[in-house]
């Protein structure tokens, strides 16, 4: 529909929809807001203006208890003098120091005395960016920030000179700021041919915000302001280049009202920026909105649902009977045999081990027994016999799981490690198979790794030679070339977890989490949720239990629009689901060597 000049812009999106769960954060590592943790309240803050005749260090205490108000800086500019309020930029970033960041003493200030010094020094635990993102530090790292003070003509002293941006602890920065997902479209890729055109996909970009100023406005405008660096080269946004004012409310019906200020804009471009701030403003207040009404100062445009989702497929567990018979199910029953030849007991030969199901259940990739051959299985009644393998790893005979971790994501592709071959990351496209350079890995070798479901995103286990540990880093997939001749290569390493020394299994978790089974140290294993910005959750630890060999999770935790599903986890002949938080044994009729969701 053409844009028509002074009539409103309208987008509605409908759908029984709610935000992320409540249940399943794990971890020990205080940074970071979980899906248990994004609507936690935390205690008010309300500061205090500077007081009459402070000394330079109180004042600067005062003014760092100042910027971690709810009710923004307005007080923490009373702190400063009136060219420093005015020239200051809080929104320029967050340094996020350890709780015993460190504030000494002023030396002694007399009554002729007109400029005084001060410095914070700490260590630096992470930084927030002026768009908001999440960074870890490389290794321990000091932190410090200057300031300094001037006498005014009314005898008082104010903070004059200090860095853009903000400093607070860690306890300070939780209590204040919470994390929440942003949407964006993941990059199309222009080797990928798909019959009727690709449906797009979201790709969650997760950011730190204020807890409790304006929540709703605060992530529209965020999104509004486009990706974080790290995923802008995977990720694409309907929103143009300059925007205007933003503001978000709510009704009692649960239909957002975003006031938008932008240029005219088409039916198809409406829809895709309306779909886009239902997915990021869902997210923030759960169960409180349902639809998005979208208005602008030029054009009409409307849209029943959102036009776009996670590609994650319709969670159901796999299992995998002592015999080798592949079954699924929607509940805890044995289930039934999958048509095709994995639905079969395989007489003699070599026995198959790992097992991964596409996402949408058409295929299954299987490793031979020895991990040195790739099967692209069909899951159809017409299927009767084992395909020929797409590949063969180059290893030794003796070389056990040459081969490891089959993963496919959302567009159908299947990748693979080649251990045997330093750690090949290989795409299996179809029958024919793709080599994938992992770029800034540093001598560091491909162990294991776990596609999400938009295909943008892996998540790599890899091993360090001299010290052995295996740990984690997140990458993104960047696709190119043509159809007959596609390409692919992981870029834009970074490590998460710095403290896991031993990672046993991952899984995709939520639209921008994973659950990691690993150990710190010499530590006991444990579960942790694990964000690609590198941050974990702070919710109450939940070890894992004796000789725990795996865990598989649904990404529908990650989706709006879909229920959650539980955590499954396998060991030695038993399989449990995390229910509530508790984890329950699920009792078999049939014994089983793994329990999985598919991807």
């Amino acid at each position: 529909m053409a844009a028509t000049a002074g009539t409103a812009l309208v987008a509605l999106l409908a759908g029984g929809c709610a935000a992320m769960p409540d249940s399943g954060g794990i971890s020990r590592v205080e940074l970071s807001q979980g899906s248990a943790d994004k609507n936690l309240l935390q205690a008010r803050v309300y500061p205090l203006g500077p007081a009459k005749g402070a000394k330079p260090r109180d004042l600067l205490t005062g003014f760092l208890d100042a910027v971690t108000a709810d009710e923004g800086y307005d007080v923490a500019r009373q702190y400063l003098t009136e060219s420093a309020a005015a020239s200051w930029n809080p929104d320029a970033g967050i340094q996020v120091a350890a709780d015993n960041m460190d504030v000494p003493p002023t030396q002694a200030v007399t009554d002729t005395d007109s400029v005084a010094s001060l410095s914070v020094h700490g260590t630096e635990v992470a930084t927030v960016d002026a768009k908001h993102s999440f960074r870890l530090p490389d290794g321990r790292k000091s932190l410090t920030s200057d300031f300094t003070f001037v006498r005014g003509k009314d005898n008082e002293w104010r903070i004059d000179r200090l860095a853009p941006g903000v400093i607070m602890n860690e306890t300070n920065f939780r209590n204040s700021y919470r994390q929440v997902d942003r949407y964006f479209y993941a990059a199309p890729d222009p080797s990928a041919f798909v019959a009727g055109g690709a449906k797009e996909v979201l790709i969650a970009d997760p950011i730190y915000l204020r807890r409790r100023t304006d929540p709703l406005t605060a992530a529209a405008k965020a999104l509004v302001a486009g990706p974080s660096d790290w995923l802008a080269p995977v990720a694409r946004t309907g929103f143009p280049r300059e925007v205007g004012g933003v503001k978000v409310s709510v009704d009692d019906s649960h239909l957002a009202h975003v006031q938008l200020d932008v240029d005219a804009a088409d039916e198809t471009s409406c829809r895709r920026m309306a779909t886009q701030l239902f997915y990021t403003l869902a997210d923030q207040v759960k169960g409180q909105v349902e639809r998005v009404e979208l208005k602008g100062s030029h054009g009409v445009c409307a849209t029943g649902r959102a036009e776009a989702g996670t590609p994650a497929g319709v969670p159901r567990y796999y299992q995998r009977a002592d015999n080798g018979v592949l079954m699924v199910t929607d509940d805890q029953r044995s289930g039934d045999p999958v048509p095709g030849p994995l639905g079969k007991a395989q007489p003699g030969g070599t026995p198959l081990s790992t097992v991964a199901v596409a996402r949408d259940g058409s295929r299954a990739a299987a490793l031979s027994g020895d991990g040195h051959q790739l099967y692209s299985v069909p899951l159809a009644a017409g299927a009767t016999a084992m395909p020929e393998p797409v590949l063969t790893s180059a290893g030794k005979a003796g070389d056990k799981d040459a081969l490891a971790s089959p993963s496919w994501d959302g567009r159908g592709d299947l990748w693979v490690v080649d251990r045997a071959q330093s750690g090949r990351v290989v795409m299996v496209r179809g029958n024919k198979t793709y080599t994938v350079p992992v770029e800034g890995l540093d001598g560091q070798s491909v162990q294991a790794l776990k596609v999400s479901a938009d295909g943008a995103r892996v998540a790599l286990v890899v091993r360090n030679a001299g010290s052995g540990t295996r740990s984690l880093l997140f990458g993104l997939v960047m696709h190119g070339g043509t159809t007959e001749a596609p390409t692919a290569r992981i870029v834009g390493l970074r490590r998460v977890a710095p403290l896991l020394t031993d990672v046993a299994s991952v899984s995709w978790a939520e639209a921008d989490q994973l659950l990691v089974l690993g150990k710190e140290g010499d530590g006991i294993q444990q579960l942790y949720y694990i964000s690609t910005d590198g941050s974990q959750s702070s919710d109450t630890p939940l070890q894992s239990g004796p000789g725990w060999l795996a865990v598989s999770a649904s990404e529908s935790r990650g989706n709006v629009l879909a229920a959650a599903q539980p955590v499954l986890a396998v060991t030695e002949g038993k399989v449990y689901r995390l229910v509530s938080n508790q984890w329950r044994e699920v009792q078999m009729t049939d014994k089983v060597s793994s329990y999985f969701y598919a991807g």
